[in-house]
């Protein structure tokens, strides 16, 4: 990790009803998800093609180097703190399954 302060990535509902919410987030540059637990299982769309960085809770830090359009999905239960640890923003979307 470098030594650069990170400000907070922006999370945007697009839709939330009784079957998904869906969300974007958008990482300015050097910017976080802060550490959360996932409660639903989900997928995510890459708009953006880059790294990100996982903090994971046993300390190790991961990077997943993401191409847009190619998903990926994760069970509920995941906790982790998303990263972006470059200078160029990225942007994906979450789609969660209620």
């Amino acid at each position: 990790m470098s030594n650069v302060p990170l400000s907070t990535a922006v999370p945007t509902v697009q839709i939330d009803n009784a079957v998904t919410r869906v969300t974007e987030w958008h990482f300015p540059p050097h910017s976080e998800t802060g550490w959360h637990k996932h409660e639903m299982s989900y997928v995510v769309v890459p708009m953006t093609t880059g790294p990100l960085q996982l903090e994971h809770p046993d300390g190790s830090v991961t990077t997943s180097h993401l191409n847009a359009g190619q998903s990926y999905t994760r069970d509920a239960g995941v906790e982790h703190n998303v990263i972006n640890p470059s200078d160029t923003p990225f942007t994906f979307v979450e789609i969660e399954f209620k």
